[in-house]
């Protein structure tokens, strides 16, 4: 018998955010995070010293599932930015550095919790409201006549991720691809109600990125052998299919649970090779030309499908089976019984391709809403950073059909709504002062602490020692190369705002960010060549930036809330 351990008292700590070390490790996570973000971000490799794979990212989403975090306050975070990303893609750094922002201010100035939560409400309250509004100064709405501010939107995600190694004649390429293939997968006759299609992305790796391209229809990988024996494919016109879910190859794994009766002297291998044949001879007799398998289809069953000219192809995985369904137009057969003719389905053509090294069936459907992005890159880690970033960019526009607007990026939206904050607040507080019920001098400190956060959130995309500055006219960032000299005519040594849209020969003012300024009122129309620039421009996508700014304020006030931490050692 095993010796017993005596159970472990739980350990109990009040005022959890009072710890240094609580600080210090939410310091490190921010730290950690701050490093990747935006375009000249850095990259973290993370590793388990006892051995397994290596990840090296800059995204949040790989960051966030490899980083091991025990401290319950952590978890918090990172489970809230984990839980935004999974419904959203992106905006998992903006989020998390945000939340920890936020956190860390309002420590420093020592007001009760209650007040802090209800006043950081009120302020996410505004941002939301005047981020929805038509007068917002930082959003761009999206004319779909146009590609220009689609692409401009893929093309910011892509540069956002330093880890995909691209060049800019590869982000372009690869922008061009994401947006072809998001406009594959709506259907050409959508009404209100619009059903996307799917994007498959097929692996190439160690190929060059100039040779990714993107197909429509599906791309299902063959071996050499399995092409040369359905080649050549005669028929022309269109090809009846049927799709199988169900093992074919003979074995007793799908049957269920149960004993299986077997007769003395029948053989049970030719009882079921006799019912796969029967099975081939239904489908031959209903003209089918194509059959496709998520499993295995027995030897013979193939040998006798080749005998009467049905090209059959298994081991297609499951990844695939619900666009082929859609593709397709069938329905999984899932027994070896009788099939109904409602089960099949009918494809426009079929054609073998090769790419690199490798070898594809490619089945091209009656009505494309589904497409393969034939995705290349010159190594594994590489190829993996860019299939996430292509998935976060698609994901980005079908986004943005539900919500038709963009929000200006490289942290002019952050600087833009700060200064926007700091006006309302000073010049419009009696609102605030009647629902939460705090003195002028309490809304004030929260909304320092409030702007500094989202302030600090855009000076975070300078990561070589660079100025950052922002202007008294429009609220915009702007950055400055860490060797210009200290007294300079800023006009000389700025070019453009971080998104883009504004000229340093503008008549416009700058001070540092994270100098004291008085409030202003930032200009809140923007001008009717904002979407002739598109092209230029870094947009970040609204849907995801906005929930982003929800999650990080809503996360800290329960981080900022916590009176006791109990933790069960045992």
């Amino acid at each position: 018998m095993s010796r017993l351990e005596a159970k472990k008292p739980s350990f109990c700590r009040s005022e959890p955010l009072t710890s240094e070390r609580v600080r210090a490790t939410l310091s490190v996570l921010k730290g950690i995070v701050t490093s990747c973000y935006g375009p000249a971000g850095r990259l973290t490799q993370l590793h388990n010293g006892l051995g397994g794979s290596v990840c090296t990212t800059s995204q949040s989403a790989a960051l966030l599932a490899n980083l091991p975090v025990t401290h319950p306050i952590l978890k918090i975070l990172t489970t809230s930015v984990q839980n935004h990303v999974s419904c959203f893609s992106d905006g998992g750094l903006f989020t998390a550095i945000l939340c920890c922002n936020l956190v860390e201010n309002v420590q420093r100035i020592g007001l009760t919790p209650t007040t802090v939560i209800k006043l950081n409400k009120q302020l996410l309250s505004l941002c939301t409201s005047y981020l929805k509004s038509e007068a917002c100064g930082c959003r761009i709405p999206v004319n779909f006549s146009s590609t220009q501010i689609l692409l401009c939107l893929v093309r910011s995600i892509l540069t956002s991720k330093p880890a995909c190694m691209l060049t800019t004649k590869e982000i372009d390429h690869i922008s061009t691809l994401i947006l072809r293939a998001f406009l594959l997968i709506i259907p050409e006759n959508a009404q209100d109600h619009i059903i996307l299609g799917k994007s498959i992305i097929v692996p190439l790796k160690r190929q060059r990125v100039i040779d990714s391209t993107v197909l429509p229809g599906i791309l299902i990988e063959i071996s050499e052998v399995q092409l040369m024996k359905i080649l050549p494919i005669k028929k022309s016109g269109s090809f009846k299919v049927a799709l199988f879910c169900v093992s074919l190859s003979g074995d007793l794994s799908d049957t269920g649970e149960g004993n299986v009766v077997v007769s003395y002297g029948v053989s049970l291998e030719n009882a079921v090779l006799d019912q796969l044949l029967n099975l081939g001879r239904q489908l031959v007799s209903d003209h089918v030309d194509l059959v496709l398998c998520q499993k295995v289809i027995h030897p013979s069953l193939k040998q006798f499908f080749r005998t009467h000219h049905v090209i059959a192809v298994d081991r297609v995985g499951v990844a695939v089976m619900e666009p082929l369904s859609k593709v397709t137009g069938t329905r999984p057969i899932g027994s070896l019984d009788s099939i109904s003719p409602s089960s099949y389905g009918s494809v426009k053509d079929l054609c073998t391709a090769k790419f690199g090294f490798k070898h594809f069936f490619h089945i091209i459907p009656n009505e494309a809403t589904v497409c393969s992005l034939l995705l290349c890159n010159r190594n594994d880690t590489a190829w993996d950073e860019l299939k996430l970033t292509c998935q976060t960019a698609l994901h980005a526009l079908q986004l943005t059909i539900k919500e038709p607007c963009v929000l200006l990026g490289g942290g002019c939206t952050e600087t833009h709504l700060a200064a926007y904050i700091r006006h309302k607040t000073r010049s419009e507080p009696e609102g605030i002062l009647r629902d939460v019920g705090c003195t002028q001098t309490e809304l004030q400190l929260i909304t320092e602490a409030f702007c500094s956060a989202l302030e600090s959130l855009a000076g975070s995309l300078e990561h070589d020692g660079g100025e950052v500055l922002t202007d008294g006219k429009y609220g915009h960032f702007w950055s400055v190369q860490a060797d210009s000299p200290s007294v300079v005519n800023w006009p000389d040594v700025l070019s453009r705002c971080g998104c883009g849209l504004y000229s340093s020969q503008e008549e416009l003012s700058w001070s540092f960010l994270r100098s004291a300024r008085l409030p202003f009122v930032p200009q809140t129309c923007l001008p009717c060549e904002a979407t002739d620039s598109a092209g230029n421009l870094t947009l970040d996508c609204f849907t995801a930036k906005l929930s982003g700014l929800q999650v990080a304020v809503e996360t800290a006030n329960l981080i900022l809330d916590l009176s006791y931490v109990i933790e069960d050692k045992n």
